[in-house]
C-alpha cells in the first residue's frame, strides 16, 4: 500500500505540473472502488473546473479547484496516479480519467480497486475538510509530532509501538514497511507497549521517522510491487531497507539474523539484538 513518502512523492509530480489546467472531459471505468465513483459530482463540480495545487492529509491527495472545489483522491492498496498523453492506450484498470485542456490525461489506475475518490463541493469543501482532518492523525513533518505529544498520547496504552504508530487516527501516513524502519533505527522492539515508553525512546521515534520519511520521499518512495511515481517511474527506497523483507539475513548493524513475526496480521521486522525484547 502506498504509505506517506509514496503519496507525498506521487503529489509533488503532480503539482508539478498540475496548477492552471482545465479539466476538459471525465471517463471512468464503470467498475466501483472501495466506494462508489462519485459520478454526477465529477459531472456536476469537477468537469469544466481548474486545478489550482495539490495537496496531501495523511494518504489522500487533495486536488484543489480555483472556485474551492476539493477532488480527493485516497491510493489505497495498489492505486497510482500519472499523468499521461492523451492519445497513449487506456490499460485495464485505469477507473477514472480526466482529460486535460493540454491533450494530456491524469489516470487513475488501482487494479485491486480499494482506492476511493471523493468530491467536495465548494459550499461544503470547508466543513468536510475540517471534519475529515480531524479524523486523520497527527502529521509526522508537524510541530505536533514530537516526544511530548506522543508521550501524553500512549498515555497508559498497552498497545504494541507498531501498532501505535500505524494507527492512522494517531499518526497520519506510517504504514508497515516504514514503521519497520523507523523503529530499527530508534532501536525499540516493534511489540514494545506504548505506556512503557520513555521521552527519549520517543524522541528517538520522532527524530527517525522524519530522516526516514525524507530519505524515502528524496529516493522516489519504495517500490514493492506496484507504486510509480505521477511520472510512471519506481521509487528506489526498497534498496535502503534495513529490516524489512529481510527476514534471516544478517542486520546491517551487528550481523545478528533478523527476525519476522507477526503483529495484527501484518508482517513485523526487527533484529532482536539491537531491538531488545520488552519481555
Amino acid at each position: 500500500m502506498p504509505e506517506l513518502p509514496e503519496v507525498e512523492v506521487t503529489r509533488r509530480g503532480l503539482r508539478a505540473q498540475l496548477p492552471g489546467r482545465t479539466v476538459v472531459d471525465i471517463s471512468w471505468s464503470g467498475h466501483r472502488l472501495r466506494t462508489a465513483m462519485p459520478r454526477r459530482r465529477l459531472q456536476a463540480h469537477i468537469l469544466g473546473r481548474t486545478i489550482r495545487t495539490v495537496d496531501r492529509r495523511a494518504k489522500y491527495l487533495l486536488l484543489r479547484m480555483t472556485d474551492g472545489v476539493v477532488l480527493v483522491i485516497h491510493l489505497g492498496m495498489t492505486g497510482k496516479l500519472g499523468l499521461i498523453e492523451g492519445e497513449t492506450a487506456r490499460h485495464r484498470h485505469d477507473h477514472l480519467v480526466l482529460s486535460l485542456d493540454n491533450a494530456k490525461e491524469l489516470r487513475f489506475n488501482d487494479s485491486r480497486r480499494f482506492g476511493a475518490v471523493a468530491v467536495w463541493p465548494a459550499a461544503e469543501a470547508e466543513a468536510a475538510e475540517r471534519a475529515f482532518s480531524a479524523a486523520e492523525g497527527i502529521e509526522p513533518f508537524s510541530p505536533a509530532f514530537n516526544a511530548e505529544h506522543l508521550l501524553r498520547l500512549a498515555g497508559t496504552r498497552k498497545t504494541p509501538v507498531k501498532s501505535f504508530l500505524m494507527n492512522g487516527r494517531l499518526v497520519a501516513g506510517i504504514g508497515n514497511i516504514y514503521a519497520n524502519e523507523i523503529l530499527f533505527a530508534a532501536r525499540v522492539h516493534p511489540l514494545t507497549p506504548v505506556n512503557r515508553l520513555g521521552i527519549g525512546d520517543w524522541q528517538r521515534i520522532v527524530t527517525e521517522s522524519r530522516r526516514i520519511l525524507q530519505q524515502a520521499i528524496d529516493a522516489g518512495g519504495s517500490t514493492i510491487a506496484d507504486f510509480l511515481s505521477a511520472s510512471g517511474h519506481p521509487g528506489y527506497f526498497q534498496l535502503h531497507f534495513q529490516v524489512y523483507g529481510r527476514r534471516d539475513c544478517p542486520c546491517l548493524h551487528c550481523a545478528h539474523a533478523i527476525v519476522k513475526t507477526t503483529l495484527a496480521g501484518r508482517a513485523t521486522y526487527f533484529c532482536p539484538a539491537c531491538q531488545p525484547s520488552p519481555i
